[in-house]
């Protein structure tokens, strides 16, 4: 019981780690595919139009993360 308890922590934290290092890698990419810099946009110019497709990346890759653990 604890084994598989301990095993589903172990698969959990390793998922939520894949999951950040995705949302890094989206993020830089849609940063290269992108005209100017995002993180200038998001914070300096606070472009809510930059902030919604960020925010829709983040979603996408929730759900991804989430159907990889089922």
């Amino acid at each position: 019981m604890i084994e598989q308890l301990m095993s589903n922590i172990v698969n959990s934290a390793a998922f939520a780690f894949l999951g950040v290092i995705l949302f890094a890698v989206a993020f830089l990419v849609i940063d290269l595919l992108t005209p100017g810099k995002l993180w200038d946009e998001l914070s300096a110019k606070q472009n809510s139009a930059v902030a919604i497709v960020i925010g829709c990346v983040a979603i996408a890759l929730g759900i991804i993360v989430a159907a990889a653990i089922h």
